[in-house]
């Protein structure tokens, strides 16, 4: 990636980086981890990294994921190949939330994985549709998606050590 590419539209850099952020704040809604939460109660895998670990490193990726977005439309918005890898960047968005709300909000494991499939499905989708259109905007996805993963891994064990929600 070239410097001329990241300031060809600095207004679009920052819009793109500043939505992606969004759907983090939008997630944040449903996520209470805090003393008293339901969160709190649950039983949790040994793997669980430590709770400043989530904030740090959803902001870092939602910055990636900006930067991503921006490599994808500062491109020719005409092409297919283009609204191909916009359609599945937005859908994977919006599953990012909804994951939080099926965990989070409906207090639910059993649809947090669902939703988290779907969500990992979609990253990937996104990542192959955008290498056809600027490789360095996939790339930039690549930890994204390998946290969503180690995400998903969470899940599964609150799943599975909290039966009740089976």
């Amino acid at each position: 990636m070239k410097i001329k590419e990241l300031i060809k539209d600095p207004a679009a850099l920052i819009g793109a980086v500043v939505l992606c952020n969004l759907a983090g704040v939008a997630g944040g809604f449903f996520t209470e981890t805090g003393a008293g939460s339901w969160y709190e109660g649950l039983i949790k895998p040994w793997f669980l990294p430590p709770s400043i670990a989530f904030p740090i490193a959803w902001t870092t990726l939602f910055i990636l994921m900006g930067i991503s977005l921006y490599l994808l439309w500062i491109e020719d918005k005409n092409s297919k190949n283009v609204k191909i890898a916009l359609g599945f960047f937005a859908i994977q968005l919006l599953l990012n939330v909804g994951w939080s709300f099926f965990f989070f909000g409906l207090k639910s494991p059993l649809y947090g994985i669902i939703g988290i499939i779907f969500l990992w499905i979609f990253i990937f989708e996104t990542i192959i549709a955008s290498y056809k259109v600027n490789k360095t905007a996939a790339y930039l996805l690549i930890p994204y998606i390998a946290w969503v993963t180690f995400a998903a891994a969470i899940n599964a064990a609150v799943l599975l050590l909290n039966p009740v929600f089976i």
